[in-house]
């Protein structure tokens, strides 16, 4: 049974600026309100927003330790030095090395890349890395989306010979690693105008400065926006600021004239005749690059991304491919099982968490079965699998407003290392620990939640009537995009509608709802909607009874022709209302 939601629409925008707006931009007044939702009340801000320019992305030497890095970096090609772009194994990691490799390796022909093992060295800059970058000759280590908590490490690298540059986006400690750069605008002494670039981002920006100091065209690492775009979509940093610039450009490119690798991806995912989306990168493009580094190496997923020839591409896509239905189907295998787990637990319905754990569940899923047990039951969640011997490792996420990160840390004696932030966190632990951390886990979140928190919520921006979806207002709410954090695909409601009687059930296991709507003032017109996990309605639909729907519009493709298709978020009996 689907979690009760609670439903809030926003307040509308001042009256006179949407009147003003509306009328400067020509568009319809629903639409004028959602941009003055979003801050965007003026013609020049309107313009600024629905035509991104390259012109406007900042100064990469704004950044703290640009000059450095490029100095440094400069001096390695210069004198032939041999090269390590080393990054994580998720889709922001490897992206990033990609971006970084593909550019540097067209300057010297001493460059190599590394991405750590997920299982036997773990996230983030590791000993074994370091010791085989000394083994292998290497004086320079580019590391990208990691690094900026790793002190002893860069330390350790340092007393073999080894300088390091970190470009990281995560949020550092009070002290800095001692490397001869350190790119993050996270960091508190770095006024870099926009802080929110993925570890991808912080790599381009390299790139960048690189290119200026040595007078290479921007044309020239204008084709490396793909895989900005990829990594900026998958890693859910906000797309406002820089990241909707450079995001916009990279969808341009991901669509025209995508990397070879990319290009077999797309293929793979059924996108060919697309017009690809962030929605489509964090959907389908984004979860095939990721299961490399969960199932078996992320550095199969570089391998890709550098992929010069068709041959190449199409067989390493295809064995990643291959890895991603692997890990779909161990994914739903886990789920089922720890579903069963929570319902069979006599202690479930007093507890305000979720934790669970089973030695024989596989590492590199159990981030993806906490987000699923999120939505099934809606409370902070940790799940726990084996690591190594007499260590656990889990994986943990949380709800709207909650901070598991704090919940996490407040357990910390209990633990041998752990990280995160806010959301999302994993940990590890000696197994001899784990009841303890339940316990001392609950009592923190039952002591900092409430009920309230407990409710999910859904944001809707306005109410819409079906006559309003029009193909000029369908043709402008597109110009909206790339949608994700900081500006969300909108969501409206649109209160008593039917099925026109052709509604059903599908998907491999009958999940979800595939309707046709309509409105009761406009009953000659149908909207195609799709409501994922909502069968629980299916019967109330069927018979004709009225419902409000919250949703957001989009485009489905089918053989490669596009229809609007309404994207339901949550339904509601329209009798349960009074």
């Amino acid at each position: 049974m689907a979690i009760d939601k609670k439903w809030i629409v926003k307040e509308p925008g001042n009256p006179a600026l949407v009147r003003q707006l509306s009328s400067e931009l020509g568009i319809d007044q629903v639409l004028a309100n959602l941009l003055v939702q979003r801050g965007i009340n003026t013609y020049e801000k309107a313009r600024e927003f629905f035509r991104p320019s390259l012109d406007r992305i900042h100064d990469p030497f704004l950044m703290k330790d640009m000059e450095r890095a490029v100095e440094r970096l400069n001096s390695a090609i210069l004198n032939k030095e041999s090269i390590l772009i080393y990054g994580d194994y998720d889709v922001d990691g490897t992206t990033a090395v990609a971006l970084v490799y593909s550019f540097i390796s067209t300057l010297t022909s001493k460059a190599d890349f590394y991405i750590p093992d997920r299982y036997s060295e773990g996230y983030g800059v590791s000993y074994q890395g370091i010791d085989w970058a000394k083994e292998n000759g290497f004086s320079l280590i580019i590391a990208l989306d990691c690094g900026i908590k790793a002190i002893e490490k860069v330390k350790y690298a340092s007393s073999l010979g080894i300088d390091m540059i970190i470009c990281d986006h995560h949020l550092p400690d009070a002290e800095l690693p001692p490397a001869v750069a350190v790119l993050d605008p996270k960091r508190e002494d770095c006024h870099y105008p926009f802080d929110d670039l993925s570890g991808c981002g912080v790599g381009f920006k390299l790139v960048q400065a690189f290119a200026m100091k040595n007078n290479i065209k921007f044309e020239e690492i204008l084709p490396l926006l793909d895989l900005l775009a990829v990594s900026i979509a998958s890693d859910l940093v906000s797309v406002t600021g820089e990241n909707r610039i450079l995001a916009y450009y990279g969808l341009k490119q991901l669509n025209e004239n995508p990397r070879k690798g990319l290009q077999s991806i797309i293929k793979l995912s059924g996108l060919e005749k697309h017009k690809i989306t962030i929605d489509e990168i964090v959907f389908k493009i984004g979860p095939r690059i990721n299961a490399a580094g969960r199932m078996e190496s992320g550095r199969t997923a570089v391998e890709l991304l550098i992929s010069r020839t068709d041959k190449d591409a199409q067989s390493i896509g295809v064995a990643i491919n291959t890895q991603n239905n692997e890990r779909k189907s161990v994914d739903r295998e886990i789920t089922h099982e720890a579903i069963d787990m929570v319902k069979n637990s006599p202690h479930f319905a007093t507890k305000k968490s979720t934790v669970v754990y089973n030695p024989s569940w596989h590492k590199g899923v159990v981030g993806i079965v906490a987000s699923r047990l999120v939505e099934a039951y809606y409370r902070p969640t940790i799940v726990f699998t084996k690591s190594g011997d007499k260590t656990i490792t889990g994986s943990a996420r949380s709800i709207a407003g909650f901070d598991l990160y704090d919940a996490i840390e407040n357990c910390s004696d209990l633990l041998e290392n752990f990280g995160g932030h806010m959301y999302a966190a994993g940990m590890t632990l000696k197994e001899e620990n784990y009841e303890e951390f339940c316990r001392r886990f609950e009592a923190y979140v039952e002591s900092k939640i409430n009920d309230e928190m407990l409710t999910p919520i859904v944001n809707i921006d306005t109410y819409l009537d079906f006559k309003q979806i029009t193909p000029k207002f369908f043709r402008i709410l597109k110009q909206f995009q790339p949608f994700g954090p900081g500006n969300h695909s909108p969501v409206f409601i649109t209160e008593n509608v039917y099925d026109n009687g052709n509604g059903r059930k599908v998907g491999s296991d009958n999940g979800h709802l595939k309707l046709e709507l309509i409105q009761e003032d406009e009953p000659y017109r149908h909207i195609s909607a799709i409501a994922f996990n909502r069968t629980e309605h299916f019967d109330h639909i069927q018979a004709g009874n009225p419902v409000d729907i919250c949703y957001s519009i989009a485009e489905n493709y089918y053989r490669g022709i596009a229809n609007i298709q309404l994207r339901v978020k949550d339904i509601k009996n329209r009798e349960d209302l009074f």
